[in-house]
């Protein structure tokens, strides 16, 4: 990998057995990405990347200027969001094990006296991923069959730069962990962005075709997602 700089925007250039040039900008802050065929020639990507500048603006600010969750804390009386509603975290001191148990408008923390925010975060996030597992297996159930495809192997996972991935060859969509606070309909439409790739690996318009097909107002679903805010330092 080496880096080019294009109207003062540095962009990472990857080269790859590809067929085709590759432009993507990474959220949070407008990290900019180019795959490259192996055979074609840095001035090539230069001119390339030159003449996708306008768009490139654009994409970073969009991401640099959505809304930022304030730092959490994990104290008593902050807001957490679980699929999109809102519930007041309650911390609970005890003796015994660490657990989080979900009422109708809190999330309470039960926590040893003493713990830090990074172990209540850590236990938080687990919780999360508990929370978002017992929901993924019908979801793709569900969009499996209207798409006619299937992952071989999923997972859930932190990732800072994308909502959700796939391996093509191995057929497995790794999830972000994040997508456990947001609405449902966020959920299902990164499920079946990474199922679509499976049937097609770019961004073109046989995947857009693809995603019409299967969830026609996917465009919205991605709208909302990208509207809510992200969280901290992410």
């Amino acid at each position: 990998m080496y880096t080019i700089e294009i109207g003062n925007i540095p962009v990472d250039v990857v080269k790859k057995k590809i067929k085709n040039l590759h432009l993507s900008v990474y959220p949070p802050e407008g990290r900019v990405r180019i795959a490259s065929p192996l055979y074609v020639k840095d001035d090539a990507i230069h001119l390339f990347a030159v003449s996708k500048l306008h768009w490139i603006k654009r994409q970073r600010r969009k991401f640099q200027e959505q809304e930022r969750e304030t730092e959490r804390e994990f104290l008593s009386r902050e807001s957490h969001y679980l699929f999109g509603e809102r519930y007041l975290l309650n911390i609970i001191e005890h003796d015994g094990y660490s657990k989080v148990v979900l009422n109708k408008s809190t999330i309470d923390l039960y926590v040893r006296p003493g713990t830090d925010t990074n172990c209540r975060k850590k236990i938080m996030n687990e919780w999360y991923r508990k929370e978002i597992k017992k929901i993924i297996p019908d979801l793709l159930e569900k969009w499996s069959k209207i798409t006619g495809v299937s992952p071989s192997e999923w997972g859930v996972r932190l990732m800072k730069t994308r909502w959700g991935t796939c391996n093509i060859r191995a057929k497995r969509i790794w999830l972000n962990l994040e997508l456990a606070k947001k609405p449902l309909i966020c959920l299902e439409y990164i499920i079946v962005h990474e199922l679509v790739h499976l049937l097609e690996r770019h961004h073109n318009e046989h995947f857009y075709r693809l995603m019409e097909k299967f969830m026609p107002q996917w465009r919205s679903y991605k709208e909302e997602l990208n509207r809510l805010p992200v969280s901290y330092g992410l």
